[in-house]
């Protein structure tokens, strides 16, 4: 069974759609049509009037593409981080000529409202960038302080909500480009990014004028007549219907789902005397990072081979320190958390 928050497991309804007969990308109506159908049902889930895209690519296409499409060369670009993909954006702004500056603090704190308002005070800034759901560490942040801030002193703003898009609500409508991606809470199989962006976010790349194409968000603003390239008209279809079943249930049904699954999965924990690694209040309702210095890596592997149960450990320099639960769409339910909890258990006491 594979738990891990991202890329999910994916439902048999979904699997079954992919094989489906599919229509040619890029000349028949019936997949023109079904990717408005696509756009039309991210902007209820992002809960937003701004323009929303699929684009061709895993969830980091995004990233990039959101910095490769808004900085230009010498501009002064406020990264907010707390976690890995927080501090990955630095690197984005560097590798397209931008200055970053970043504000962050230790991965198990929370973001840092009072050095970012010191920053906005101190500088001018084109930009900031920040993540929701840090999925490495398990960790939700709660940037609408901080949009507040970016809001005050005309920062445009750029949110990678890729493991919280589907699985919590996401201030979208207080963010110019918002970032998701298939293979997370909508449980559908990875290769396509979702962004939703503002007029504002718009103008700006307009007047950027990336010299890219698959980094460019620009070419995806109207696709009426074409594609900027042959789209992936399987996972299209999957996404629709990830989508549908998505809708069906209710976003609110599904946060609800997602919040409650996530206690559960805490409670087992701590019976097992297991710490979190950011505390509760903190945790992300799709993923639970269990910290387990030194032994992640090993339980992981135990689990897999005894009890066929797949979680992801942590990244970076918190590999072998953090095992992560993903209960995030298709998997937030109980009675898989219990099946992982009661493994886990075993292997624990071996």
């Amino acid at each position: 069974m594979q738990m891990t928050p991202g890329p999910t497991a994916v439902p048999p309804r979904v699997r079954e759609r992919m094989s489906d007969p599919m229509p040619n990308p890029d000349v028949e109506d019936e997949f023109f049509e079904l990717y408005e159908d696509v756009c039309e049902k991210l902007q209820r889930v992002y809960d937003t009037d701004d323009d929303v895209i699929v684009m061709g690519g895993e969830g980091i296409l995004g990233l990039e593409a959101a910095i490769a499409s808004t900085v230009a060369p010498g501009d002064d670009v406020l990264c907010v981080s707390n976690g890995l993909y927080g501090d990955g954006f630095a690197d984005f702004v560097e590798s397209y000529g931008g200055d970053p500056t970043l504000v962050s603090t230790e991965y198990t704190e929370p973001l840092d409202i009072e050095g970012i308002e010191a920053e906005l005070a101190a500088g001018e800034y084109e930009l900031a960038t920040m993540v929701h759901c840090e999925t490495p560490t398990g960790t939700l942040n709660d940037v609408e302080p901080v949009l507040e801030l970016l809001d005050e002193h005309d920062v445009l703003s750029v949110v990678d909500a890729v493991s919280s898009l589907g699985g919590s609500p996401v201030p979208s409508e207080h963010i110019d480009i918002t970032l998701g991606a298939s293979q997370k809470a909508f449980s559908s199989p990875p290769g396509l990014t979702t962004v939703a962006v503002s007029d504002r976010a718009w103008e700006v790349a307009t007047e950027r004028d990336p010299d890219s194409l698959y980094t460019n968000l620009l070419p995806w603003r109207d696709t009426s007549e074409m594609f900027p390239y042959t789209h992936l008209v399987a996972n299209v279809a999957a996404l629709d219907e990830s989508l549908t079943m998505l809708l069906d249930e209710g976003l609110e049904a599904a946060y609800e789902r997602h919040d409650r699954v996530s206690a559960h999965c805490r409670e087992r924990a701590s019976e097992l005397g297991l710490d979190l690694y950011p505390d509760a209040e903190r945790s992300a309702p799709t993923v639970t990072a269990l910290h387990l210095p030194g032994r992640a890596k090993a339980v992981q592997q135990e689990l897999a081979t005894e009890h066929d149960i797949v979680l992801s450990p942590g990244l970076g320099d918190l590999a072998d320190d953090i095992l992560r639960v993903g209960h995030m769409g298709y998997n937030a339910e109980e009675a898989k958390v219990d099946r992982v909890m009661d493994a886990l258990a075993t292997v624990l006491d071996s």
